[in-house]
Order: structure tokens, then C-alpha cells, then sequence
């Protein structure tokens, strides 16, 4: 499992105290800048591969989880059981009904059925996974199947995996993706394409951002 894999389901299964997931310059504030707010998120978008253990442990501190659970290769249980004490769930169903309701389908306008889906995990779901998630039949999807529908519908895995009732359906970021016609069509274009070439699109968009780093250095 990637690292960003296993920080969006230690965000999930430990959020602030207020309920929502921690951001990068609250994670910044609580490590005395030991992790920056520039660090979070480049560990977020998986341009950081093999982390510090002096940053890891940070992060854990912060946020309140054992540091080994960095490393534990039963992470997904881990939280599901920290999500079973005492916090009212959404599941993984409602989530993705809710997804397909409120995400039509870019090339007919109408919402995306189970095979929709199978065709675009491209290989990651098969249209029987699509179909026990949705109905509630498999409850305990793996991190894969769970990473695959994120990826479909343009979401952190965390907006699947953290259970508690308060969360919102969607985060503001997401939102802000599908309020913006000209980013919503990136997605939606991307979600076609091989994976090969989606990394070559996300290499570009990072050479933009790289570019204007450097422009607004002083």
C-alpha cells in the first residue's frame, strides 16, 4: 500500500477534534513546523514516496495514532475498528449511492450504472465488486477496491473510509473540482485514459504548478 494510501486512512481514522480531517497547516502548527504544510500535501499527492521516521512520527504525535501504525499491514481493520467505538456510520454504500446520485455520467448525462464503473477502474472492480458495494453486500471492502472507486468518482479514500456521521458526503476540495466546469472536464477526460498517460496529464499540471512556485518566489 502506498504511503498516501496509509496517511488518507490514518486521517479518516483519527480526525480533529472538531470532527473533520486534520489539514496541512493544522498539521503543521501542531508539529512546531516539523512537517510544513507544503510536505502534507506533497505526501498527499504521492510525490513523496519513503518519508522520515522523524516526520512520521510527528504526524503520529499530532494527530493522536501509535507511530506503528504506519507500518501495520492491517491498517484497514485498524480503523475500521476505531470507527466501531462509538461513532454512527455512513457506509460505504450510502457513500457511493451517494456519489452516483449527485455525479451523472459525462457522456449520456445519466447516472452511472455498475458496469459504468467496472469500465472505469479498468480492471480494478469488476461489475459483481460494483454491485455488493452499492447493495451493502460487501461491507469490508479492501483498500484496493476502496482506492479504485475514489480514484472513479475524484475523491480522497478517505471520504469512504471515515465512518463517522458527521463527514461530509463530499470534501470542500472535491466540491471545488465539480463546481469548476473546466476542472470537472479534466477529471471526467482523465478517468479514460490508461494510466501510463493519466501520469503523464498529473506530470504536466505539476511542471504548471512547479513553474508558478517559482515565479512567486521573491
Amino acid at each position: 500500500m502506498h504511503i498516501a494510501e496509509r496517511f488518507e486512512i490514518l486521517l479518516a481514522a483519527y480526525p480533529h477534534p472538531d470532527g473533520r480531517a486534520w489539514s496541512g497547516q493544522e498539521i503543521d502548527a501542531a508539529t512546531g513546523g516539523v512537517v510544513t504544510r507544503s510536505y502534507v500535501t506533497n505526501l498527499r499527492k504521492r510525490r513523496i514516496t519513503n518519508p522520515g521516521y522523524e516526520k512520521l512520527r510527528a504526524i503520529a504525535k499530532a494527530i493522536g495514532f501509535p507511530p506503528e501504525l504506519w507500518f501495520n499491514e492491517d491498517l484497514l481493520s485498524e480503523s475500521s475498528a476505531w470507527m466501531e467505538q462509538g461513532h454512527e456510520r455512513v457506509g460505504i454504500s450510502q457513500k457511493f449511492a451517494h456519489l452516483v446520485e449527485v455525479l451523472s455520467n459525462e457522456t449520456d448525462g445519466k447516472s452511472y450504472t455498475d458496469a459504468d464503473v467496472a469500465r472505469l477502474s479498468f480492471g480494478g472492480l469488476s461489475e459483481e465488486d460494483v454491485k455488493a458495494i452499492r447493495t451493502g453486500a460487501l461491507n469490508d471492502p479492501s483498500v484496493d477496491q476502496i482506492t479504485a472507486l475514489a480514484d472513479i468518482f475524484g475523491v480522497q479514500p478517505s471520504y469512504f473510509l471515515n465512518g463517522a456521521k458527521t463527514a461530509p458526503l463530499l470534501d470542500e476540495e472535491a466540491m471545488e473540482i465539480f463546481r469548476d466546469e473546466t476542472v470537472s472536464a479534466i477529471a471526467h477526460k482523465s478517468l479514460h485514459l490508461p494510466g501510463r498517460e493519466k501520469e503523464m496529464i498529473l506530470g504536466i499540471i505539476r511542471q504548471f504548478e512547479d513553474s508558478r512556485d517559482g515565479a512567486n518566489e521573491p
